[in-house]
């Protein structure tokens, strides 16, 4: 019997491999940057609640990106308002000239307040910069460093250097467009262009950008840019959309102007992702805030609100279409193991009888022929379950958490979560990571990735295969126990 073992300090829905706040509020990472063989993940942050409120950056570090260590808060409010999302950046260079000519860390962040006299809320940007890896901040003196007089959402910068045109570049959130800016020092900032999407598109504000260059899968010696962006109003609620196309230190120029929109994530519960800079080893590596705006507030958590999903490496293909894959590093979570292969499954044959796990990761591979609907239950009880299933007819891998446990906080929360699935050959697999409040699930190795909260009681710990008839044969499984 696979079990999850009791942890040292154990809280109902906290998660065991995921990071969370040690208490309060949490939302979008913020200036993921890799300096000085650390890791670091900033964050939105309320110290003094668990709901959202006067945001100030959490801040956390990790020399493996599985154990984090806690830090204390990097930047809070102060006259220029509160500290909204961000990103930082190595300054390697000295361009700043905060370093004396060494290298050291810039956070670009966005300050919100009101305008004097006035309730306008109004978004301007800034800088601080720390002379010591990361753990104390100095803001720059002459903050604001970027106004815009007219927009109201003006915000998250996202910065990187750009080697071919010699400057940093800055992507920030305008409303519902992309504003693309230039600067020699970090200080100093030009407008280059705008960036508007897909004609037609109606989201909503748009937040929380990233544009980076990536190779393409088998073919290294091309590489294309990458912008996300994310809305916090589409049908989904809260979800992350990506554009592919060019980059020349100007403009964004996407690649499939006419496409259909493609979104990084199928389920509901991935939001205001980025990447890290400065990698050591040239890998992009994502991580998201694991809610939804919908019901972000009222999640049924205790004393802390708001987790991360689990770091991912990101890839394109020459279709234009983001690959993603856990980090390699989770592997070394991997303890108990049980593995089956070349089994037929049937309603009244349970192969994983007596199998349970609430922090746990599944690697299974179908081939089928019939159209019926098959896949993995988790979080099973006699009453509960968690459904990751794939459609054979209509080609849909889907998430059922409506009789997953707690979903009463909010309507919205209660789904089936579907996203088109091919199954070439007729055969899928399914890499699902299980912890204790949710479930990330990576089709066909990374193409289609669905996230998703889940609430389940403490006596809702099973794991089962199923097919509603049909014939389907389990080629391989490995389930495996995560420390």
């Amino acid at each position: 019997m696979l079990m999850s073992k009791p942890a040292a300090c154990q809280e109902e829905y906290r998660p065991a491999y995921h990071f969370t706040p040690k208490n309060n509020w949490m939302n979008d990472p913020n200036g993921l940057v890799y300096y000085q063989d650390e890791y670091h993940l900033f964050y939105q942050y309320h110290p003094f609640g668990t709901k959202w409120g006067p945001m100030h950056w959490g801040h956390a570090v990790s020399k493996n990106l599985v154990y984090w260590e806690h830090l204390v808060i990097a930047l809070e409010p102060d006259e220029n308002g509160m500290i909204f999302s961000g990103s930082a950046v190595v300054d390697w260079n000295d361009t700043s000239g905060f370093f004396n000519g060494q290298s050291g860390l810039v956070a670009i962040f966005t300050h919100h307040d009101t305008e004097p006299n006035s309730e306008k809320p109004r978004q301007r940007q800034s800088l601080a910069y720390s002379l010591d890896k990361g753990r104390t901040w100095i803001k720059y003196r002459h903050n604001p460093i970027l106004v815009d007089e007219e927009k109201i959402d003006f915000r998250d910068p996202k910065v990187f250097w750009h080697e071919q045109t010699n400057k940093w570049i800055m992507v920030l959130a305008a409303g519902d467009c992309m504003e693309i800016y230039s600067s020699p020092n970090l200080k100093e900032w030009h407008f280059e262009s705008s960036f508007e999407g897909h004609l037609g598109e109606n989201f909503g504000v748009w937040e929380c950008p990233d544009l980076f260059k990536l190779p393409v899968v088998g073919h290294p010696e091309q590489t294309k840019w990458v912008l996300l962006v994310s809305h916090g109003d589409s049908p989904y609620g809260s979800r992350t959309q990506y554009f592919v196309g060019d980059f020349d230190g100007h403009s964004f120029k996407n690649s499939c102007p006419d496409h259909k929109v493609k979104w990084l994530d199928s389920g509901k519960d991935n939001y205001a992702g980025v990447t890290w800079s400065d990698m050591a080893d040239g890998r992009r590596i994502y991580i998201g805030w694991m809610s939804n705006w919908r019901y972000a507030n009222e999640t049924p958590t205790q004393g802390w609100r708001g987790a991360m999903t689990l770091p991912r490496e990101l890839f394109l293909t020459s279709k234009d279409l983001l690959i993603q894959k856990p980090i390699k590093e989770l592997e070394n979570l991997r303890d108990e193991h049980i593995h089956i292969k070349n089994q037929l499954l049937a309603p009244d044959k349970d192969l994983l009888a007596n199998l349970q796990g609430t922090t746990c990761e599944i690697i299974a591979e179908f081939e089928f022929e019939d159209e019926k609907d098959f896949g993995i239950k988790v979080f099973k009880s006699d009453k509960k379950e968690t459904v990751i299933g794939f459609n054979v007819e209509k080609e849909e891998m889907y998430i059922d958490r409506r009789n997953s446990g707690e979903t009463s906080f909010n309507g919205f929360f209660s789904s089936i979560d579907r996203a088109v699935v091919k199954a070439p050959n007729h055969r899928i697999k399914f890499h699902v990571l299980v912890d204790r409040s949710s479930i990330e699930v990576f089709a066909n190795n990374g193409e289609i990735i669905m996230t998703s909260l889940i609430f389940p009681d403490s006596f809702s710990k099973g794991i089962e295969l199923f097919s509603n008839g049909g014939n389907v044969k389990l080629l391989s499984l490995d389930v495996y126990r995560l420390k």
